[in-house]
Formats: structure tokens, C-alpha cells, sequence
């Protein structure tokens, strides 16, 4: 199955069997790499919630219950999300944008920390370089009490609050670099041109800095330096 270090796993949805050979092909490998280029481009500019929802493939549809799933580990496969969003199987992008939401929708990120590709029978290790998923357009709608709602690249509907938090990373460098949770332990980080966007909206406070959406509010580290990075 191109998996490393673990036992063979039954197949299931994801795989077919090839009459005449003594295997069983992963369906979606030979997708990855036979796919022809597809565009995803995010409109700029400020974007309203309708326009916004009709860009979500997924919005108002659940992902598959994978946190409710146990399958036995079967090892690592050679697929890859690099920092900038881009999905590789054995070194190839994978540009089909209907088969990379097709995994996006079974990833899941276990308490070690590692990210997986999780089924009901099987649970494959990947690589991640930073979030899984990019947050590509966002809509502000209202003022006194603002609520924030992000698309990611592979169709996700978020509202920032309290059960989708933002998160803000504290390197040392201080760059501003705003992630969201989607779902279970997955974010999303959003891209620069984003990031500037939401920097915009910094309030400041007696307490600090911070960002207002759906009653919730998130403190901003660094915010001064990292509004000007």
C-alpha cells in the first residue's frame, strides 16, 4: 500500500483491488498523481457571507466522524503538506483540488501531536510542515458585536469564537501569523494577505491588544511590532 513501518490493512473506501495483480492500489495515489491542474484562486478584496458561502463546496455538511474512529495504525505514506498549503504524494503535487478535499476530510491530529489520514480500518501517518489547511477569504459582518467567518482552501465554514478559536504564533521574530481551529485539533493558517487583513482589526485595550468575533475576544501578542512586520 506504500505505507512504511506498519502492518497490512484491510481496504476500504479509498482502495480498489486491480484484477489481475496480487495487490491492492490506494485508488487516490493514482489520482494524485494522474490529476491535471485545477485552479483555486481566492478573490481579494472585502468579501461578503453570502459570496463567501457559495465558495464553501462543504458549508451546512459535516466531515466524517474520524475522531470517533479507531483503527489500527498502518504505518506512514509518502504524502506531504508543505508551509504554503501545497499537498505532495511521493513528491508530486497533487493538484486535483476535488481529491485533496477528499483527504482533507479524513485528516485528523492525535494527542502525539502527528497528523493522520484516519478511515474506519486504517490510520496513516503524513507529513505536515506547519497547519493542514489555509484560511483563504474572510467575512466581518457586524460592528458592535463583530463576528469573523474564514473559508479554508479545501471548503471549510468557520465562525472564530468560542469553539474556533484564534491562535497567534509567538516566535521570536514576532511576524504576525494568525491560525484558526477548524476541527478537532486542525487549524488553518491564514495566509499573509489575510493576515494583514485581520491585523486591521487589533483593538487595544487597558489589557492589551486583541480581536473581537462571535462575543469572544483573543489577546494578541506582540501586536504593535507585529501589525508593522
Amino acid at each position: 500500500m506504500g505505507v512504511r513501518g506498519g502492518k497490512r490493512c484491510r481496504s476500504n473506501y479509498f482502495v480498489r483491488t486491480n484484477t489481475g495483480q496480487n495487490k491492492t492500489e490506494p485508488e487516490w495515489c493514482r489520482l494524485a498523481i494522474e490529476a491535471e491542474i485545477m485552479a483555486n484562486q481566492a478573490a481579494s478584496g472585502d468579501v461578503s457571507l453570502s459570496a463567501l458561502v457559495s465558495r464553501a463546496e462543504r458549508a451546512g455538511r459535516g466531515a466524517p466522524p474520524v475522531e470517533r474512529w479507531n483503527p489500527p495504525f498502518c504505518g506512514d505514506i509518502e504524502m506531504r503538506i508543505a508551509a504554503d498549503g501545497t499537498w505532495f504524494y511521493k513528491g508530486t503535487p497533487i493538484r486535483r483540488e476535488a481529491l485533496k478535499r477528499l483527504f482533507s476530510s479524513v485528516l485528523r491530529k492525535d494527542e502525539d501531536g502527528r497528523i493522520y489520514l484516519v478511515t474506519p480500518v486504517e490510520k496513516l501517518g503524513i507529513t505536515v510542515e506547519d497547519a493542514p489547511f489555509n484560511a483563504v477569504e474572510m467575512s466581518r459582518q457586524g460592528k458592535e458585536e463583530p463576528v469573523l467567518t474564514f473559508r479554508t482552501d479545501v471548503g471549510d465554514l468557520v465562525e472564530a469564537g468560542p469553539n474556533h478559536p484564534l491562535r497567534f504564533a509567538t516566535d521570536t521574530d514576532a511576524a504576525f501569523r494568525p491560525y484558526i481551529l477548524v476541527r478537532g485539533r486542525l487549524e488553518a493558517r491564514l495566509t499573509r494577505a489575510l493576515a494583514y487583513d485581520l491585523a486591521d482589526l487589533i483593538e487595544e485595550d487597558a489589557q492589551g491588544f486583541f480581536i473581537r468575533s462571535a462575543g469572544a475576544r483573543f489577546d494578541v501578542p506582540l501586536a504593535e511590532e507585529a501589525a508593522r512586520s
